[in-house]
């Protein structure tokens, strides 16, 4: 089989790449650093399956994933990641990823896996099935009003005559949701909110 392993860390992915070429089906290993390389390579190559990581430079493997599928390329997808987040999940299983796995796993497990989404099934992380059973919505219907506003770009004041609320209300909500969503700024709280599509 051949394969391509998109992952910006260098020495995490040579090491992946020789690992895998020891195993007696692997024919080929096409090696990109990040997303755009990978599509590059995919536009010219053929390969049985993609081992993408999520977090890369220029572009993400949940874009490479998204753009092979709008190719309709005949490749499985494998999603590798130390990422435990519900929205990334939610966006690659939406996508038709083929496997979506953590990083913490051995060649052989890779393998594996490798095997199973090329025999035309799926493998998901069970640490990631029981944090979308668990992980809820934490905020209030209010909140969310607020929030939704905050993504249509409105500022505290426009949010508070909308909603018939005071500004230090409006600004009480907005502390509350960034405390909630473990999110700094309003950039940060309106992504994590839209990755688990709360809004």
């Amino acid at each position: 089989m051949k394969l391509l392993v998109a992952e910006d860390q260098s020495m995490l992915r040579d090491a992946m790449c020789q690992l895998l070429l020891m195993e007696d089906d692997v024919q080929k290993i096409f090696q990109a650093s990040n997303g755009q390389e990978a599509i590059e390579l995919l536009k010219k190559e053929e390969v049985d399956a993609a081992i993408l990581d999520i977090e890369m430079p220029q572009t993400s493997g949940l874009d490479v994933l998204e753009w092979a599928r709008a190719q309709r390329l005949p490749i499985k997808i494998v999603i590798v990641t130390t990422f435990k987040r519900v929205g990334y999940f939610q966006r690659a299983v939406k996508a038709g990823v083929d496997a979506y796995v953590l990083k913490d796993r051995s060649i052989s497990e890779l393998m594996t896996t490798i095997h199973t989404v090329l025999a035309g099934r799926k493998e998901y992380s069970p640490e990631l099935m029981e944090n979308i059973m668990t992980y809820e919505n934490p905020l209030s219907s209010q909140e969310l009003k607020v929030l939704e506003f905050i993504a249509d770009g409105k500022t505290s004041k426009e949010i508070a005559s909308q909603l018939f609320l005071s500004n230090g209300t409006v600004r009480n909500y907005t502390t509350s949701i960034f405390n909630k969503l473990g999110a700094s700024n309003r950039v940060e709280a309106i992504k994590i909110a839209q990755e688990n599509e709360w809004i």
